[in-house]
């Protein structure tokens, strides 16, 4: 039993239900949390060093670093039981939508320095940081995070080519199975 089954099997039935249901946007928003800290990383060190002056650059940099981490862990974990398309047409299209998921995620922070104006001088270098935070952190990845994943399942994984499907009876049963 792996380690993820484990866990299942000790929640509540309606809740291990629900969380079966919706496994693919589970495991996608997992691979989100790890591509996130990467991106938070590398943004926050370029950002506070070699590119300070230059946030959208460094928020582009930072993008494209985790969107190939994205693919890898997605491909190999949240979509495994998916496909449909050669690897090389799938990776373009991924990378294609990602690319446009970068663009959603920096909009927000483009406005938030450009046309608010939210940079110093004009405010406090901790005003600064949080406007950045905000716009490029939660607006802009909320934005990308919705419509990578709508796209992720609808042109890039098209089809299931393994069902992944594991009813609450199941995870009972391989418990039972165990003791």
């Amino acid at each position: 039993m792996s380690v993820v089954d484990d866990a299942l099997s000790r929640l509540p039935a309606p809740l291990r239900e629900l969380m079966l249901r919706h496994r693919e946007l589970i495991k996608f928003a997992i691979v989100g949390g790890t591509t996130f800290l990467i991106d938070s990383g590398i943004f926050y060190t370029l950002k506070l060093t070699v590119l300070s002056e230059k946030p959208v650059t460094a928020k582009i940099i930072a993008g494209v670093v985790a969107v190939i981490c994205s693919y890898i862990l997605n491909r190999e974990w949240s979509f495994r039981n998916r496909g449909g398309r050669e690897r090389a047409h799938e990776a373009f299209l991924f990378f294609f939508v990602s690319g446009i998921g970068v663009v959603l995620s920096f909009i927000p922070l483009w406005i938030s320095s450009y046309v608010f104006n939210l940079r110093v001088p004009e405010v406090s270098l901790a005003v600064e940081n949080i406007a950045d935070f905000v716009s490029a952190y939660i607006i802009g990845n909320l934005l990308q995070m919705f419509f990578r994943f709508y796209c992720f399942k609808r042109f890039v994984f098209p089809d299931e080519t393994v069902p992944d499907v594991r009813t609450v009876d199941e995870l009972d049963k391989s418990d039972l199975d165990r003791t």
